[in-house]
């Protein structure tokens, strides 16, 4: 398989933040909708790109807590990714305000959460992170601008599993790391299928990993698991230097969404504020993207599948 997914010597690296990769960026007159936006990643993601000019909409399922967290920096307002009605009300809202997009990032998500099932029974990570952000990037299509990006927040945790085709929604045993990869997976595979319908529209698509961060994303998992996994002490303080902080995890959202070395180009995975090598499959994994998420046969397949659970085609003949 041919790919254009090999570094490009972005200048940046893991230790990058956001307002680095901002500096000199002006995005005034920009209008970003993250979703998400008020906590952990979400919420440096929105305090860099309003710094550097943009205009920025954050859709959350919680407004009142969003609202609070942003403290004006922000429009918010209300999104329950797991509800495609919610999805469709707040699609219905920002299309009516006649308003362009320049940026989507698909910022929010859960994970490692016990067994939930959401609207007609969906797999609740499955649904959440992908299927409610297939149906809202979908239903904004009309309001997306020439040169407009979207970003699909994703995860090496792709790693953990490819779309599971004969049971997606996790009805023949439920394993909430596996169904955590597999929503990541998608989060790939959106962003693959997204820029190939999207591009003749001047449309880009990417996605990333964001990198180990210690943020509410953890919220599910118990202390006990995390130093079990050796992410933590029994003090609750991250193990070696692992992880990120939030400034840096954002960086390589918001280079995605605004680099002019990502000019005409579309469908890669990022990480650490630089495309992705491909990853083998046959080693310890150390990086990159696995082939199955960059597949665009599987990418196409994906989102016939999701076309026909969300009901939500903006490329449909």
């Amino acid at each position: 398989m041919t790919t254009p997914q090999h570094k490009l010597g972005s200048g940046f690296d893991r230790s990058s933040t956001a307002a680095e990769v901002l500096a000199g960026v002006d995005l005034s007159g920009k209008l970003a909708v993250v979703t998400g936006g008020y906590s952990g990643l979400g919420l440096e993601t929105t305090r860099a790109l309003t710094n550097a000019g943009a205009h920025v909409v954050v859709p959350a399922r919680r407004p009142e807590t969003a609202a609070e967290a942003l403290g004006g920096i922000a429009d918010v307002d209300r999104l329950d990714l797991g509800d495609l009605n919610s999805v469709d009300d707040f699609t219905e809202r920002f299309l009516a305000t006649g308003r362009g997009i320049d940026i989507i990032i698909n910022n929010a998500g859960i994970m490692a959460c016990p067994e939930t099932r959401v609207g007609p029974g969906w797999e609740a990570q499955f649904a959440t992170n992908h299927l409610g952000h297939h149906a809202l990037v979908n239903r904004l299509l009309p309001a997306l601008n020439d040169n407009a990006r979207v970003v699909a927040v994703s995860s090496a945790g792709h790693r953990r599993s490819p779309i599971r085709w004969d049971d997606v929604q996790f009805t023949n045993g439920y394993d909430k790391w596996e169904a955590y990869g597999q929503a990541k997976t998608a989060n790939v595979l959106f962003a693959v299928g997204l820029d190939a319908r999207a591009r003749d529209r001047g449309i880009r698509a990417f996605s990333l990993h964001p990198g180990g961060i210690l943020t509410p994303l953890q919220r599910h998992l118990p202390t006990e698991e995390m130093v079990a996994l050796g992410w933590i002490d029994e003090d609750g303080k991250p193990i070696g230097d692992g992880f990120k902080t939030p400034e840096q995890g954002a960086a390589t959202q918001v280079w995605a969404a605004t680099s002019p070395q990502l000019d005409g180009m579309g469908g890669v995975y990022l990480e650490d504020c630089e495309i992705a090598e491909v990853a083998s499959l046959d080693e310890p994994f150390t990086g990159g993207v696995s082939p199955y998420a960059i597949d665009p046969d599987q990418a196409d397949r994906l989102w016939a599948l999701s076309a026909e659970l969300t009901g939500v085609d903006a490329f449909a003949e």
